[in-house]
Formats: structure tokens, C-alpha cells, sequence
């Protein structure tokens, strides 16, 4: 098959969370597990530094690999969703796994594949995993797709593990509180491996350090252990509660050599260094656009944040989401004064346009319904001046849309 038929099969096949939502949720590793032994436990064969988190865990992933890149190491990246292209997920040193990796592990195992019913995400772990076997990298940053406990990423015994942060988000899969949803975060703490949380609260420390204290694993809250003296090129205020725990990861990662010079220049070639997109990304000057992939409560509550410091005279905002998000506590949040472009990311999970407009109306948030994303965008700009800004969210999908 070639790459695109490869992918089309994957899409096809096999249950994918960004696009089928809590149907694909694996609350299980057995799968994973049979997966890696068939493919010899790659897993086994490499180092790595293991992310979890609500939010900032694909940003801190980046940072952290960007720096071991910059001292001189064979990096390993593996995140999710992708934006535009499948092959984002798995890098090395920045650059994408090859489309003919793609293509013949799928067609190597194939009858393994036909024979078992797989998550998506378990069969993209395992490509990861055997990809960074092939290529004997140094060390792997790996994050977790969803939760900890029970994800796919699991069976790694990393050199460190890190928690960015805990927040509303997939509560019907991972709990409905704070130290419920943190526990499931908990569950990449390994015994014996130094953990980092990035952000230390009152209602989620209690399970992080009784978790740490049962696997005597060293437990690091990076805000109260970090001083903030580096700074990053990706743009978001919010990135300085992240690039705190990253600092704390590089001081507790044993057996690598990282010098100052290598945090300072990591943190300033992030994008350059692995690709990362859709983090207060600028996609325009007059007027000015900006995209950011946040989805969540406390992820839209900082970018609003930032966003409420702009200075213009007409914000557009072009908005859209999946229908799982609990809009009862996001919507408040948005601004009144804004002219908004109601639309649907282009997946099966896609809030129709017309129910978020209607949703979005009992806050007194006003705008437009558009079929598609590309057209709420082209509307947004055509209707902004050069003194006006343009915001474009809500959702990972919407944002893979516009770029």
C-alpha cells in the first residue's frame, strides 16, 4: 500500500479517540502489551522521559526534546493528535518518521493487525516504539495520549516521568474531580523514578505524593522548586508554568551531560528544533491572527487571558468544537465584544455550527454560522481591518484547519 492507502486502512480500521472520542478509549494495556511482545518489547531497547498532564504536556514534550537535541543527543518525540499530517506523532531530532516506515510496518504486521482488534493509538505506540528501536535513539520524550494510568504509553520505565498539570478534561473517562482525574495521571509514576509536577495545588498534591510515597519514587513540584530565569520562543504567557517543569526534568535526568548553553538555546529553537505548531501561533500581522490548540477549561482560561492584553479595535473570533466539552463552564469565559465565527471541525465528533450558535447566544456571544472552518476564517479575515485581530480555537481541529 502506499502511504496515503496505508493511512486511509489505519483511519478506517481501527478506533482513533481524536475521531470517535470515548468509544476509543482502551481502559486497558492488554492489548499494547501483546502488541510490544509480538514486536519484540522495542519499548526496552531505549531510554526515556514520559508526559502527562492536562495541559502543556505536548508543549513541555517539545521543549524537553528540543534541549537534549541541542546537547548533542539522538531524540525520540512521540505525541498526538497530529495536526496535518500523520507522521508528526513520531520524530527524531525534529524530523518525521519516513513514509515507507509508515507504510511497511502497517503491511508487516498486518496479519497481526487483522487478527486483533487494536486501538488506533495502540498501534501508533508500537510504530513509535519500534522506530526509536530501529534508530537506537539516545533517549525518547513520550507523551501520554489520554490519562496515564491506563495509557498505551505505559509500559515504558522512564528516567524521569512529568505531570504538567491537573484540569477539567475527559471526565467521563478519567473522573469528574480534581484528585480523581489526577490519580489517572498518577499512573505513569514508576517505582524508584523521579516524578515532576509542574504546578503544585492543594486539591492534587495529597494523590502525587501518597502515589510517589508507595513507589518511593523522589516527588518534584516544579513551581515551588524552580526559579523562572529562561524563556522559551513559543509564544503564551502560560508557557513559563511549563518551562518550570521542564527545568526540573533536565536537573533530575540522570546519566545525560546538558549544559546551560543547551537550555537556553532548546528553549529558543523549539519550533525550529521539532516542529511544534498551534501554540499561540502567529498566522498574521494586519490584521493580526493568532491560533492556539487549547480545548479545555484551564487551557482556554490563560490563552483568553493573553488574548484580553491585545490591543485592536474589533476582535473576530472563529470558534468550534467537539461535542464532548462541557461549553456550560467554557463559554462564560469568552468575550462579549467579539464578532464570532460559529463552525464545525471537519471529523465525525464535530459540534454542528448551529447548536454551538445557539449555545453560545444564552452568554450574549454573538456571530455568524459557517458550513466549513475555511470558510468561517475567510469570512473573519475579509471582515477584519488591519487594526482588528483574529483569534481562531476552541478546538485542536479547528486549528489543523487553518493551517
Amino acid at each position: 500500500m502506499i502511504y496515503q492507502e496505508t493511512l486511509d486502512w489505519m483511519f478506517a480500521q481501527l478506533p482513533m479517540y481524536q475521531q470517535k472520542g470515548k468509544i476509543a478509549f482502551n481502559n486497558k494495556l492488554d492489548g499494547i502489551l501483546e502488541f510490544s511482545e509480538y514486536l519484540g518489547n522495542p519499548h526496552k531497547n531505549f531510554k526515556s522521559i514520559h508526559v502527562a498532564g492536562t495541559n502543556g504536556k505536548g508543549s513541555s514534550s517539545h521543549m524537553l526534546a528540543s534541549i537534549l537535541q541541542e546537547a548533542g543527543y539522538n531524540v525520540g518525540l512521540y505525541t498526538s493528535p497530529h495536526l496535518k499530517d500523520f507522521r508528526e506523532r513520531i520524530r527524531i531530532n525534529g524530523k518525521p518518521v519516513t513514509k515507507g516506515f509508515v507504510t511497511k510496518f502497517i503491511s508487516d504486521n498486518r496479519d497481526f493487525f487483522d487478527n486483533r482488534h487494536l486501538s488506533f493509538f495502540e498501534m501508533t505506540v508500537g510504530m513509535a516504539f519500534r522506530y526509536f528501536s530501529e534508530q537506537q535513539v539516545d533517549i525518547a520524550v513520550v507523551e501520554v495520549g489520554l490519562g496515564g494510568r491506563l495509557d498505551s504509553t505505559n509500559i515504558i520505565t522512564p528516567e524521569v516521568s512529568l505531570i504538567t498539570n491537573i484540569g477539567f478534561d475527559h471526565m467521563d473517562m478519567l473522573g469528574d474531580t480534581l484528585p480523581k482525574i489526577a490519580f489517572e495521571k498518577a499512573g505513569i509514576i514508576k517505582a524508584n523514578v523521579p516524578v515532576v509536577v509542574s504546578e503544585y495545588h492543594d486539591e492534587t498534591a495529597p494523590v502525587f505524593r501518597q502515589v510517589a510515597k508507595e513507589r518511593n519514587a523522589k516527588l518534584i513540584f516544579a513551581n515551588q522548586d524552580m526559579p523562572e530565569t529562561y524563556h522559551t520562543s513559543l509564544k503564551g504567557k502560560y508557557q513559563s508554568k511549563n518551562i518550570k517543569g521542564v527545568l526540573a526534568v533536565i536537573a533530575a535526568l540522570p546519566n545525560f551531560t546538558v549544559q546551560e548553553e543547551n537550555i537556553v538555546n532548546g528553549l529558543k529553537r523549539v519550533i525550529e528544533n521539532t516542529g511544534l505548531m498551534g501554540r499561540w501561533q502567529q498566522l498574521g500581522k494586519s490584521p493580526k491572527i493568532i491560533c492556539d490548540t487549547a480545548h479545555n477549561k484551564e487551557g482556554l482560561q490563560l490563552v483568553l487571558d493573553q488574548l484580553l492584553e491585545e490591543t485592536y479595535d474589533t476582535l473576530h473570533i472563529v470558534l468550534g468544537f467537539v461535542k464532548e466539552k462541557d461549553l456550560k463552564s467554557i463559554l462564560p469565559m469568552f468575550p462579549v465584544n467579539a464578532v464570532y465565527y460559529f463552525c464545525q471541525p471537519n471529523i465525525s465528533r464535530g459540534l454542528p455550527a448551529n447548536l454551538l450558535k445557539e449555545m453560545a447566544e444564552d452568554y450574549n456571544l454573538n456571530g455568524t454560522v459557517f458550513d466549513t472552518v475555511s470558510k468561517a476564517y475567510t469570512a473573519a479575515k475579509q471582515a477584519a481591518t488591519k487594526s482588528d485581530f483574529i483569534f481562531v480555537g476552541g478546538s485542536t481541529f479547528v486549528v489543523a484547519e487553518v493551517l
